[in-house]
């Protein structure tokens, strides 16, 4: 009889407290872990109270059933921990969940083979379970899963602080009370010593945990109890009504209009087709209720959201700080009913009160401030037990309940202290919530108000200082202005001059390789063919130069006369052939047989092919292959020069064809490289209505190319026009295609 008066006592208390919690707040991983707990707690009491006085089963079935509901009581602890506080950090443990729910599963279904328990050992009228080696395994999961339950709860314990390290201290004296107790009675005792006299206090033994957890929810606000009370009177509230309802329609309207046993089966059918409308009006039941609990338990209830907007409001209205603070205190005012809210804030260092009864004591500021602060919480409450000594005597003596940093990024900007309730009621985690919602808005709010004289005065002295600083600017402006202007004339100036000497140059060493001046030796033929070269990409830099210069002053002119681009492009590659010899480079063209003449600048166009196959020559490994098409397609004319070199870049690959511009490898790769011939093609392109092609990938090598348009530019007659450009023209420069 004692035995079964424990089970039934220890299954409704841990019941109860588990169901408090998960009315509380049902969707918090914790409030549904710890109900399950206290589930499993129960049904882990009443097999273990069965193992004793078997029924149904045999008492072997009941001793395994034991260990099962053990194994599983472990892993809900391990769970419960791991979200209790907070489940901030449950996503870092997924690995460690996953690992200890499937060996769980593992040893609750080793426990119901012979390999823990095969037979009982009767003795003295007792039969006791003789253990298999199989008992090994269900230890290490106990002993692994219940001491990293203890690890997590330690570690939290040694990081955390205030109210969350009093809670954790609490529940990790009840569960080490609880474990200690159960494994000491029927485990150890039992397996080792065969007494099992303790065994059906087991049950009993987990209320050690259940309380404390309680005496956590009561003393230390970890859930909000009223809310919990209402919420399950509510329930049971709802509940009853449906049942009276049934009962009396069941048993009173059914019974009384259709006695007798041949309306049997009618009132069957009645009785079920309650059911239906009972379902139905459940929801307006239990909002009934929900109002009804409401107005007993919070008649000073406010809606959060609606405090929230006012002071919202508040802070948007007005940038004044007196204003700010005494249209602030009245909203939390009326809806917290303080008997005092008064605001300590720090100006130059210095903590001050603002407060509407006037208060000029800034001593005691200051010392409230100072102790208030060393707490480093942004919430601090009186009647709890983490606001001890000091503070709590001062808080005490200063009449004050609850304290709100007021904090931005920056630093702390001051506090709101709050005298007692006028109800002399607590404040709740709802009221906490509110404050702590609105703290970092507020403390902004503050600072702003703060510094807003500052800002006014410093105004003036500041709109004179960027005044000056805007004159200084104009001066510099203006001055690099005038330099600029003076390097595009001395550029265009030094490119003339070079360009006539260089033109000699070149002319004289092609009449020495051309045999004018007599024969010469196969090394003086390639000394000179370098310099040829060399002379001639001379030319092609001081033409680009011009041409930038040109394209500054708006005298950028296109002279469009009949061209064969295919010779045009033959006539290049002639030129390059030693070069790409030279570097081991394997230079192809398939010359077009037939091919139309088009209407372009011919020595502008000719000097971006020259570009695109010298830089293919020069950015391309040596062994590698350069392939030149010159395609006639339907509606367009089509040039690409192809190679497997270096490539460019993809994050540099928009800023290409900028002036100046030259990517990483290819800076490497060719130092002398001036950034322009890219930039110069792409305007020489898109002058004469055409657009640049451009593919590459870094390490595979790059296509450069351009495409115009049959239908403006193959000759079907040969005007002699110029078509001068500027700047800005084309209006619209096509952008490289992408293929």
């Amino acid at each position: 009889m004692l035995d079964i008066s424990i089970l039934a006592v220890t299954a409704i208390l841990n019941l109860l407290v588990g169901s408090v919690v998960y009315i509380k707040n049902p969707r918090g991983a914790t409030n549904r872990l710890f109900f399950a707990l206290t589930i499993v707690f129960t049904v882990w009491s009443s097999v273990n109270y069965l193992s004793v006085h078997p029924v149904l089963l045999s008492q072997l079935v009941w001793v395994r059933l034991v260990l099962c509901c053990g194994a599983l009581l472990n892993l809900a602890v391990f769970l419960t921990f791991l979200t209790f506080p907070n489940v901030s950090l449950l996503k870092s443990y997924y690995r460690w969940i996953k690992v200890s729910f499937y060996s769980t599963i593992f040893v609750m279904a080793l426990t119901l083979t012979p390999f823990v328990f095969k037979t009982l050992k009767v003795s003295n009228g007792h039969a006791d379970p003789v253990p298999e080696p199989g008992i090994g395994l269900f230890l290490l999961q106990t002993v692994g899963l219940v001491g990293a339950s203890m690890v997590t709860v330690v570690s939290k314990y040694r990081s955390s602080k205030g109210l969350a390290r009093e809670q954790l201290r609490l529940v990790l004296l009840g569960v080490v009370g609880t474990f200690t107790l159960i494994v000491i009675s029927n485990f150890l005792l039992v397996v080792f010593f065969n007494i099992t006299s303790l065994v059906p206090f087991g049950s009993a033994f987990t209320l050690v945990f259940s309380f404390a957890f309680a005496d956590a929810i009561v003393r230390h606000r970890l859930f909000d109890i009223r809310t919990a009370i209402a919420r399950s009177i509510a329930y049971l509230l709802v509940i009853g009504a449906m049942i009276t309802v049934y009962s009396v329609a069941l048993f009173g309207l059914i019974d009384l209009l259709f006695k007798g046993s041949r309306y049997e089966l009618l009132r069957q059918l009645l009785s079920v087709a309650l059911i239906a409308p009972l379902a139905l009006s459940f929801q307006a039941m239990k909002r009934f209720f929900d109002r009804l609990t409401n107005r007993l338990f919070y008649r000073e209830n406010y809606d959060t959201q609606a405090v929230l907007d006012e002071i919202g409001t508040v802070m948007v209205e007005e940038f004044e700080l007196y204003k700010i603070l005494n249209r602030t205190r009245s909203v939390l005012n009326k809806a917290l009913k303080s008997s005092s809210i008064e605001f300590i804030l720090f100006k130059e260092g210095r903590p001050y009160f603002e407060s509407h009864t006037h208060r000029t004591i800034d001593q005691y500021a200051l010392e409230l401030a100072a102790h208030i602060d060393k707490q480093h919480q942004d919430l601090m409450v009186t009647d709890e037990p983490n606001a001890h000594g000091p503070l709590r005597e001062q808080l005490l003596r200063a009449d004050v309940s609850l304290s709100l940093r007021l904090k931005t990024h920056e630093r702390v900007i001051g506090y709101v202290v709050f005298g007692p309730k006028r109800s002399g009621d607590v404040y709740s985690s709802k009221d906490r919530r509110l404050l702590l919602t609105s703290a970092s808005e507020l403390a902004i709010t503050v600072q702003n108000a703060l510094h807003f004289e500052e800002i006014q005065n410093f105004n003036i002295t500041l709109q004179a200082r960027v005044d000056e600083a805007t004159r200084q600017l104009k001066r510099a402006n203006e001055r690099l202005r005038q330099m600029d202007e003076t390097k595009d004339d001395f550029i265009s100036m030094a490119s003339h001059q070079l360009r006539t000497p260089l033109t000699s140059v070149k002319g004289y060493i092609s009449m020495v390789l051309e045999g004018d001046a007599g024969k010469i030796t196969h090394m003086q033929r390639e000394m000179l063919g370098q310099a040829f070269f060399s002379s001639q990409r001379m030319v092609y830099l001081i033409a680009d130069l011009l041409n930038v210069s040109r394209l500054k002053t708006g005298k950028f002119i296109i002279e469009p006369l009949p061209v064969n681009l295919a010779d045009m492009v033959e006539q290049e590659l002639g030129q390059l052939k030693e070069s790409a010899a030279s570097r081991s480079l394997e230079l192809s063209y398939d010359k077009p047989k037939h091919f139309p003449m088009l209407m372009l600048d011919e020595t502008k166009t000719r000097q971006v092919v020259m570009n695109f196959i010298d830089n293919a020559i020069y950015y391309t490994p040596s062994g590698g292959h350069i392939t030149v098409r010159l395609l006639d397609k339907d509606k367009i004319i089509e040039l690409r020069v192809e190679d497997d070199g270096i490539g460019v870049p993809k994050s540099e690959q928009p800023h290409l064809f900028t002036k100046f511009y030259r990517a990483g490898n290819a800076r490497k790769a060719r130092p002398d490289g001036t950034g322009l011939g890219l930039f110069m093609a792409r305007k020489v392109i898109a002058a004469q209505e055409g657009s640049i092609i451009f593919e590459s990938q870094e390490g595979k090598g790059s296509t450069f190319g351009f495409i115009f348009d049959k239908a403006k530019h193959v000759v079907h007659d040969t005007p002699n026009h110029s078509v001068k450009t500027g700047e800005q023209e084309p209006a619209q420069e096509p952008e490289p295609a992408a293929k």
